[in-house]
Order: structure tokens, then C-alpha cells, then sequence
């Protein structure tokens, strides 16, 4: 693994996105993994360890979250900030075409870039999100939103991911430590903190009241795509619903729909069970 970092404009100045890159760096063929809201770029380890030998896999921790600087103005945290920052990356990387997984957040930037003319992603993996947000996943991501606590050791920080991150579904303890060690920094106080910027929080706020407690739905994006789509969804998922799965296998690309047993949002793609399918569409 090689860590880099790459420099991006907002309208409040530059920042610098950190990223994390396996594989070898001449291959042409490069396959980016954009994460979750308050995730980061470590979430992709055994993905991108199993993908290697056939990808430059790229994975960046977005803009104000993991080793990534965090944003002046907090109301910038949006897809149009975010897209931006992944042309800039696609810029360093020096390449015209990738392959893109996103779960939850990282696929609404994958659909919003996947869905513009000339999109540089040519084969596109939706990992537990669709057009449609449901209004009660929305409330549910905003009570810990911003709101975590400051822990006195991993153990206890790891005991908070495990409830507030349960429908990840059943993980192997060392799974559990992975998703935790690499989501925390030390304050200056020695507590350990989640390592977002929880002024993501703030426009997080703003999306819920202007949608008025209604689902949030983005049709548009996704009917704009048109490389070959797959489309993963957590089977008790409550941010991604089996109705509007269906529809997605059903209009714009017609994705290729598969639900993953005992998972609510997200799967993780860390056994290989999950990654099985994502590899063999990425390499069909």
C-alpha cells in the first residue's frame, strides 16, 4: 500500500485529499473505492488486496474525512465539492477511464459523475445506495451524526462502532478492530475522536430540512448512466429499499441487482463471499 495526497480548489481555497493506492502504479487499468459519510479509505483493505494483481486500486478519503484536510466553509460538504475533488484526483492519476465502487456516500458520487456526458467511469459498482434516500434513514444517520464521543481507549471507541454500526452485519473481531483503528485520531488531549470533521454534520442538517421529512430522490443522476451498472444492497437495508432496487434493475442502466443476507447498510466487502460477485463484473 503507498499513500499520496493530492491538492483541491473549493470557493473557500485549497485542501489537500489524502489517498491510499494498492497494485501496481503503471497499470492503466485503475479501479477507484470511494467510501460512506463518516467512513474513510481503509474501509477497502481486503478489496483492494484482492483486486491488486489486476488494479491500480485508488482509494481516497473524501474531503473532511480520515488523513483528508477538512473544509472551511462546512456548507461546501456536498456532491458538487466532492466530484470536483475526484477530477482532480483522476487528473493525478493520469488516466481517461476508471472503474469506480462506491458504498453509501461514495456511490452518490459515482451516480453523480457516472451520469454526466464524456464520465470518465466506464463500469460502475453501487454499494447499498440508490437515487432514493429514505426519510427515515436520514433521521437515523442524524442522531450520531457529529455527535460521537471522545473515547479513552480502542477498546471502548470499538465497542460504539459495533452499535452504531451493527447493520454491517456479523464480522470477525479483527474485521470490528479494522473498521475502528483506522477511523480514530488522538486529540490533543490524548482522547480519541472519530477522524470526520463534524462540521460535516452542519450541511448534513441543511439536506434533512429542506426535504421536509420526505425522501430525498435524485432519478435524474441515475437514469443518466449508461456504462454497466452493479447494484448491491444489504438485504434489511433501510437506506436503500427493495422497491427502489428493483426499479434501478429496471430503468437507466438496468443494474444488475444482488442482496446480501443478514446485512443492513452497508455490506462491507470484506469477506470473500462479498467480494466474489463485485470482482467477477469488474473483470467481465
Amino acid at each position: 500500500m503507498r499513500e499520496g495526497k493530492v491538492k483541491c480548489l473549493s470557493a473557500d481555497g485549497f485542501h489537500q485529499m489524502a489517498y491510499v493506492e494498492w497494485g501496481d502504479a503503471a497499470n492503466p487499468r485503475v479501479l477507484v473505492c470511494a467510501h460512506g459519510l463518516t467512513r474513510c479509505s481503509r474501509d477497502f483493505d481486503s478489496l483492494a488486496q484482492a483486486l491488486a494483481a489486476d488494479y491500480r486500486v485508488v482509494c481516497p478519503d473524501v474531503v473532511g474525512r480520515g488523513r483528508s484536510d477538512w473544509l472551511r466553509n462546512k456548507s461546501l460538504y456536498d456532491l458538487p465539492q466532492y466530484c470536483a475533488d475526484m477530477t482532480t484526483l483522476l487528473a493525478r492519476l493520469d488516466v481517461e477511464t476508471v472503474h469506480w465502487v462506491g458504498t453509501s456516500m461514495g456511490g452518490l458520487i459515482g451516480m453523480a459523475l457516472a451520469s454526466r456526458p464524456e464520465s470518465p467511469i466506464t463500469r460502475l459498482v453501487l454499494n447499498d445506495i440508490g437515487p432514493v434516500l429514505s426519510a427515515a434513514s436520514l433521521v437515523r444517520v442524524g442522531e450520531f451524526l457529529g455527535k460521537a464521543p471522545r473515547f479513552d481507549g480502542i477498546d471502548d471507541a470499538e465497542a460504539f462502532v459495533r452499535f452504531v454500526s451493527a447493520p454491517f452485519g456479523s464480522l470477525s473481531d479483527a474485521q470490528w478492530r479494522h473498521l475502528t483503528v483506522h477511523l480514530l485520531r488522538t486529540a490533543a488531549d490524548g482522547k480519541l475522536v472519530f477522524a470526520y470533521d463534524p462540521g460535516i454534520a452542519q450541511r448534513y442538517r441543511e439536506m434533512q430540512a429542506s426535504c421536509g421529512g420526505k425522501d430525498i430522490e435524485m432519478w435524474p443522476l441515475y437514469d443518466g448512466i449508461a456504462c454497466p451498472t452493479l447494484l448491491l444492497r444489504g438485504a434489511n437495508s433501510d437506506v436503500l429499499t427493495h422497491e427502489t432496487a428493483l426499479q434501478m434493475s429496471q430503468r437507466g442502466p438496468r443494474a444488475r441487482l444482488i442482496e446480501v443476507a443478514g446485512v443492513g447498510h452497508a455490506p462491507m466487502l470484506m469477506d470473500a463471499a462479498q467480494i466474489a460477485p463485485v470482482r467477477e463484473f469488474l473483470l467481465a
